[in-house]
């Protein structure tokens, strides 16, 4: 019989048995035997197995849940206040599980994110180097129809939006610089708002990356 030992910390710590038959290693001892060890290197292995497995059953969840591996957002601005705060975190289903559901075409009784209307989370332009905006989904244009009272046509199919805040936010992002004169196209549209978590997503907003 041939015994390979590991040494940790100085000391051999476990040993994987292999038999000169061919047979197979105990593998049931060698793993009792791993998740016994006290040896630094040994702990430090099995507690990044833990972290991975968590993440692995997160993001499986979520996916199922949310359609994405990665639901959620921070909060970066005050746009959506007092309904959203700059570090919350914001749960997303995505566009493809689900639907918009306007500010102007919502029942009395929907109401999301304590007014009617959906949220949505939209690429400005279509650009996929800038960051995402979250605002609330106010009405859908058609191209040929004035994007708001007596103002210029649409030029395609798509949205208009507006963060709820009322003293940064009064006008639609469409008369403003965050997508001057252009409707959100639904392929813009990463996904709608659901859920929210306060302030939680602060330590991630201090992160340089």
């Amino acid at each position: 019989m041939l015994c390979s030992y590991i040494v940790v910390m100085g000391r051999k710590d476990y040993c994987i048995i292999l038999k000169e038959s061919g047979e197979k290693m105990d593998l049931k001892k060698t793993i009792r035997n791993f998740q016994e060890s006290d040896g630094f290197f040994i702990s430090f292995a099995r507690d990044l197995i833990s972290v991975a497995t968590a993440v692995l059953i997160f993001s499986i969840i979520s996916y199922l849940i949310f359609g994405m591996w990665t639901p959620m957002v921070a909060v970066e601005s005050g746009s959506m206040e007092p309904h959203m705060n700059i570090g919350d975190i914001v749960f997303i289903q995505n566009i493809e599980r689900t639907s918009v559901i306007t500010k102007a075409d919502a029942p009395s009784d929907y109401v999301s994110f304590k007014d009617n209307g959906d949220v949505i989370l939209y690429r400005p332009y279509g650009r996929a180097d800038v960051t995402p905006i979250i605002h609330r989904a106010m009405y859908f244009v058609q191209a040929g129809e004035p994007m708001w009272e007596g103002g210029p046509l649409a030029p395609h199919d798509g949205y208009i939006t507006k963060g709820d805040n009322e003293k940064t936010n009064r006008i639609y992002d469409q008369q403003g610089q965050i997508s001057y004169l252009t409707p959100v196209k639904e392929e813009w549209i990463i996904g709608v708002a659901r859920y929210r978590i306060p302030y939680i997503g602060k330590i991630r907003l201090m992160l340089p990356f």
